[in-house]
């Protein structure tokens, strides 16, 4: 699968090789879109979100969809999963207010697929204090995974792992940080077991801006 963030949404191709768009954002011009491997998953539905705005959306109205969820169907083993990319508001707002947006998506995804295996995916805009954030997504039954190494080189001030998972139901195995594109983020590679019976089903999920 394929999660993207600030992508060109009025010029994305329906299918990318062997990847086929579930849906992406409309309401802004560089949005979220989520593409899936046809061959192996069914959508069954893809939903975007708005979460509460920043300053900075109030401002400049770049964007206030900022989660877009798909439910699939695993045809291989007939389970179901949700998976979302996600951006959250930019380093001019508060981590408060970023907490909140997880919160807010961790919610949306539950409604999207309750009590399915979910993972959320995608730019948190949280190089910093991740010890809170990590007691808070631990408290709503989620967890934080980390890449192996930063996500975002761009500034020496604003290192850091920007690009994260989160994940509940759902075993993550690994994520490694793939070479620099022509984004100032660095892209993430999810490896990721689904474990909700004795039979495991795995998937890769790719999420970059």
């Amino acid at each position: 699968m394929l999660c993207l963030q600030e992508c060109d949404t009025l010029d994305l191709p329906a299918e990318i090789h062997d990847l086929h768009l579930a849906d992406s954002t409309k309401l802004n011009r560089l949005g979220l879109a989520v593409y899936y491997r046809k061959s192996r998953f069914t959508a069954v539905k893809t939903q975007a979100f708005a979460l509460k705005k920043s300053l900075h959306d109030r401002v400049l109205s770049p964007a206030h969809e900022r989660l877009l969820g798909t439910r699939l169907i695993d045809t291989e083993t007939d389970r179901e999963l949700v998976v979302a990319s996600f951006h959250a508001a930019p380093l001019t707002a508060l981590n408060s207010l970023r907490r909140n947006q997880i919160k807010a998506a961790h919610e949306e995804l539950h409604r999207l697929g309750e009590n399915l295996p979910t993972l959320m995916v995608g730019d948190y805009n949280y190089p910093y204090f991740k010890d809170k954030l990590n007691r808070h997504v631990t408290e709503s039954g989620y967890d934080l995974t980390l890449s192996d190494t930063t996500t975002y080189t761009r500034y020496k001030f604003f290192k850091g792992h920007f690009d994260l998972v989160t994940s509940i139901g759902i075993e993550v195995g690994k994520v490694e940080t793939l070479p620099v594109g022509a984004s100032d983020h660095m892209p993430i590679l999810v490896t990721a077991d689904y474990t909700m019976s004795s039979n495991q089903a795995g998937a890769d999920i790719l999420s970059g801006p």
